[in-house]
């Protein structure tokens, strides 16, 4: 019983410094320049597919979600094999009101009235949330996407994922003019969208010791963009 419960405090201290190692994993790896893009290479095991197109209301695009095809092991072993049984989702997306989720490489426009698809951007990303913004369409005539996602591999392990920095890009709802608006090297915090001013709002934190990580020994930053102008201008403000 002894030995059972020294093993249960070994197991225990290890899980610890296991959490505590992922925990402090650098989001961002610099090197002399500060740069962080090195080159990404696709991953020739995945099978790259698409859901079913998406329409927000009151648009005349359709949205394709392009993503991975994700394979599940359940852990049981098949009835005529020592292999284990895995379950596949075709699923790569899931739809809100307004707004899609997932992990996409992409998102594909296409006019209601055209066979022509067009890919939102021409570089890899990692796409975490695409929200229209319906009530400034509805205000403005100003129909605009919101989209967080990661776009470099600031901890150069080779891959573009949820390891690495959290942007903020805006673009057209027919995925034109994709805007990069959050500042390099910076990691998004939130946004939220005020509706009576028209004013997307947003804050992101910056890496000031250069440590890799994102604590609170560094600097927030507040920004707001006028959504009702044509021009996307970041403009910096001060609550404290």
């Amino acid at each position: 019983m002894k030995k059972y419960f020294k093993y249960i405090a070994f197991a225990s201290i290890a899980m610890a410094v296991s959490c505590r190692e992922e925990v402090q994993k650098p989001k961002v790896i610099y090197d002399a320049s500060n740069k962080t893009n090195v080159s990404v290479k696709a991953d020739s095991s995945q099978i790259e597919i698409a859901d079913l197109p998406i329409q927000m209301e009151g648009t005349n695009y359709l949205i394709h979600p392009v993503g991975d095809l994700r394979v599940y092991e359940r852990g049981a072993k098949s009835r005529f094999g020592s292999s284990s049984v895995n379950d596949v989702s075709f699923n790569i997306s899931n739809l809100g009101e307004y707004e899609i989720t997932g992990y996409l490489h992409n998102l594909k426009f296409q006019k209601i009235d055209s066979d022509s698809i067009k890919p939102l951007s021409d570089k890899p990303v990692l796409i975490l949330t695409a929200t229209y913004l319906k009530t400034v369409a509805d205000r403005t005539q100003n129909k605009v996407m919101v989209y967080t996602l990661t776009d470099s591999d600031t901890n150069k392990d080779g891959k573009i994922d949820t390891g690495d920095i959290k942007t903020l890009y805006l673009s057209n709802v027919s995925g034109e003019n994709f805007t990069k608006v959050s500042a390099d090297l910076q990691e998004l915090v939130d946004w939220s969208l005020v509706e009576s001013k028209n004013r997307l709002y947003f804050r992101t934190i910056e890496d000031t010791n250069q440590n890799g990580q994102f604590d609170k020994n560094d600097v927030l930053h507040y920004n707001y963009i006028d959504l009702a102008s044509k021009k996307w201008e970041v403009k910096s403000y001060k609550p404290i």
